[in-house]
């Protein structure tokens, strides 16, 4: 595996005091669950959210920001990341309840999220327990499955923009889609409430146990993947697509399309983000070729290559 490039230091004097955790030249393949990708140039752990917010407010404007959560649905490249990557901190994993309505930070795993559900009785959250990830990257991408996505149980919102001023958004205005909202790139979703319905607690458990069994015999889930790689195209589903271009168990470097489910790229041990996203690539390429539909990725990808960047299916 390629040594990590490292961004020179002199971005760090130039950002404000703060209270929460930084670090310069930050190892990002420990951030993410494809154990892949250079560092961040400056990494930053708010220590609540007065601390992120004076961040934000006073940093020079010209300094990129990216936002990290768990790191389940994320590819860094190898080149790293410029800018702050910010991580939100433990202080952003509290939840509360109230009735039928649970606010999560944006920190909470979504399977915390799916248990303190079950835990009151309150059903409509299972579906949660079978994807990785945190509430700030579901809320983001409206995340869904088994039935059922995160716009049909959030609320509210409440996300700093760029500038640290604190709004609140409605589902209205997040205006969701598949796989999509379309609230602004640059939020930082700081936490949001979620309304499920009366349920029995076994009956919940029941479900989540289902979803959890389900997942572990259809999906490889104790290898370093990131999930699903590419959305569904309308009316059709990308795992078959994926398998009738004979893309099945294709490789490149140390990456490989998974036997078990063939929209899961995984890393053998030995990959490079370069050889996961090539490999991606290729998979669209084949898929057009075959079918002539272009599969959208659904793993995000940040940061910028140390080569020259990959060739990407034409639009």
């Amino acid at each position: 595996m390629m040594a990590a490039p490292k961004f020179p230091d002199d971005l760090f004097p130039r950002l404000p005091a703060t209270l929460g955790r930084i670090e310069t030249n930050a190892d990002l393949s420990k951030s993410t669950w494809f154990r892949v990708g250079g560092p961040a140039e400056v990494m930053f752990w708010p220590a609540d959210l007065n601390d992120l917010m004076n961040f934000l407010q006073n940093k020079p404007d010209d300094v990129p920001i990216t936002i990290i959560g768990i790191g389940s649905n994320l590819m860094v490249r190898d080149g790293g990341v410029p800018g702050v990557v910010i991580r939100l901190s433990e202080v952003f994993t509290k939840i509360s309840v109230e009735g039928l309505e649970i606010t999560a930070g944006g920190g909470v795993s979504n399977l915390r999220l799916a248990n303190a559900a079950r835990e009151c009785g309150i059903a409509g959250f299972e579906f949660l327990c079978g994807i990785p990830g945190a509430v700030g990257g579901a809320v983001r991408m409206n995340a869904g499955a088994y039935g059922s996505e995160t716009k049909d149980i959030v609320q509210r919102v409440r996300a700093l923009d760029v500038k640290g001023n604190l709004i609140e958004l409605s589902v209205a205005e997040m205006k969701y889609s598949y796989r999509y909202s379309e609230a602004p790139a640059d939020l930082i979703f700081i936490d949001a409430s979620f309304k499920g319905e009366p349920g029995n607690t076994r009956e919940i458990a029941d479900r989540m146990k289902e979803i959890r069994a389900e997942r572990a015999l259809t999906q490889p889930v104790k290898t370093p993947t990131g999930g699903s790689t590419f959305t569904n195209p309308p009316g059709a589903k990308a795992w078959e697509l994926i398998d009738q271009a004979g893309c099945r168990g294709l490789m490149r470097g140390g990456a490989i399309v998974s036997e078990k489910h063939c929209n899961f790229l995984i890393n053998t041990g030995s990959a490079t983000a370069a050889d996961l996203e090539g490999l991606g690539e290729e998979v669209r390429r084949r898929v057009f070729e075959s079918s002539g539909i272009q599969l959208e990725w659904e793993i995000r990808r940040i940061g910028v290559p140390e080569n020259p960047q990959v060739d990407e299916v034409p639009q």
